[in-house]
């Protein structure tokens, strides 16, 4: 095929797949399930924070109790109780169909304890050259099929907060493992194991020692008016990672963190596909991403309607030799993207997650950016790994309004029909396609709005 006819097609295909390339599911806004206990909170929380004197006083058993003895259909709602609005657990296990439910005004603490999160004994709270895969979860459901967590209340996982013995918190061990590069074993608020058709609504997480919430090797997922926020500094603490999973939905939420807000993720065997992110605010972080994990595959990925404002990067995917796989169809739209450092990122290269194993080339190709627009300027970096294995994308109304620098290498780019600002230059570039003399950058005026303090008060009277 003559290259301007290879180029005709994929430019087709690009345009067209974009409606195939989302959840599968049609996604409405969960419904609140009527409740089946209530336990009512015994500890007072002020500004934040438990009195020292509560810290051994844990829930743990009693909500325990009652999510087993819960129907599926059901939800147990951890209550206010006049002054009392706090809760205190170590891990809790989801059962099948039942929701945990935290009411308006209540939270749900993590244990500082580590010993109330050990996988084996004196696992949790230590920096390793292991895994770092020491900590049971706040919040674990395994098989817990139609199972949820629903606010409007709070979990907050107290990462910045220090451990009960030590003169460290959890985000300091994390650090810890950086500086001396091993691993930090620290409890992440939910794991999520073939859990289908989960739910996750109108919950603010905050302060997790590790990922806010981890979905694996599932079949339907829905994030909705969930509220995540951890500081900038905190290392090691994504937003949501949906992993080895389809027909997943993260949907009206706003995510400041310390890592990731969303990362796909697609090791192993089983790929990630059919998922979409939408109608969302990611602030700081390291941004909407795609891997690193990429050598089972992830496809049919749709991000629109996305506000990044302030973030290390903005639309990113990544992996490298070692763990890199093919990831294509993928859909970009309707994307702005303020005060970014790396407002666009195609890193083939990635540097963090090497191994001796190699041979697990990664290839991104047909990857659509259409109505995306950066305000403040940044680098944008679009390399593909070699000459055998390059970066295929379509650019269709992508602005720039501040300085632009770009990095690009092995790598075909379609332009247009809309304007294309970006000027894409490099080692081993094809660059076709003709663009438009006008863009929609003005579609980002008033999309930048604060963080929320609280997500919507509604509860299962309301619903």
């Amino acid at each position: 095929m003559k290259l301007h006819s290879a180029c005709a097609a994929l430019s087709f295909f690009l345009l067209s797949f974009a409606a195939f390339a989302q959840d599968t599911r049609t996604v409405k806004e969960p419904v609140v399930p009527n409740h089946c206990a209530r336990v009512a909170a015994e500890l007072t929380a002020a500004n934040g924070n438990l009195n020292a004197a509560d810290e051994k006083h844990l829930d743990t058993g009693r909500i325990q109790k009652a999510i087993d003895a819960c129907q599926a259909g059901q939800a147990v709602e951890l209550i206010s109780n006049g002054p009392a609005n706090a809760f205190l657990s170590g891990p809790l296990q989801l059962r099948t169909g039942v929701t945990l439910l935290v009411a308006q005004g209540v939270t749900l603490f993590g244990s500082r304890n580590p010993r109330d999160f050990d996988i084996d004994p004196g696992s949790c709270g230590t920096v390793t050259a292991g895994k770092g895969h020491g900590c049971k979860p706040m919040i674990s459901g395994s098989d817990a099929n139609d199972s949820g967590v629903m606010g409007p209340g709070t979990i907050d996982g107290r990462g910045g907060a220090k451990l009960l013995g030590q003169n460290v918190s959890w985000w300091d061990l994390a650090q810890e493992a950086k500086v001396t590069n091993k691993n930090q074993n620290c409890p992440r608020i939910l794991i999520l194991n073939r859990c289908n058709n989960f739910i996750l609504y109108n919950i603010t997480l905050k302060n997790s020692p590790n990922f806010h919430v981890s979905y694996n090797m599932g079949n339907g997922f829905t994030a909705w008016g969930v509220i995540i926020d951890s500081p900038k500094t905190a290392r090691n603490t994504d937003g949501i990672d949906p992993a080895n999973s389809t027909n997943v939905t993260i949907t009206h939420c706003y995510i400041h963190t310390g890592d990731d807000q969303v990362a796909v993720k697609a090791g192993g065997t089983v790929p990630s596909t059919n998922i979409s992110i939408v109608h969302s605010h990611f602030y700081t972080g390291h941004g909407m991403s795609i891997g690193s994990e990429t050598d089972s595959g992830a496809n049919h990925i749709f991000v629109s309607d996305l506000t990044i404002d302030g973030a290390d990067n903005g639309i990113r995917i990544k992996s490298n030799s070692t763990r890199g796989g093919l990831v294509e169809n993928v859909t970009y739209d309707d994307v702005c993207i303020r005060d970014t450092k790396n407002p666009i990122y195609m890193d083939t290269n990635y540097t963090a997650g090497y191994s001796n194993q190699t041979g697990k080339l990664p290839v991104f190709r047909n990857i659509a950016l259409r109505n995306v627009h950066i305000l403040g300027g940044g680098k944008i970096t679009l390399e593909g790994y070699d000459a055998a294995h390059r970066l295929q994308m379509n650019f269709d109304d992508v602005t720039a309004n501040g300085p632009i620098t770009v990095s690009a290498k092995h790598g075909e780019f379609i332009l247009g029909p809309g304007l294309v600002s970006v000027r894409i230059t490099g080692e081993d570039i094809q660059v076709n396609g003709k663009t438009g003399k006008s863009g929609k950058a003005d579609s980002c005026a008033g999309r930048f709005v604060p963080l929320p303090q609280s997500p919507m008060p509604k509860t299962q009277d309301q619903k």
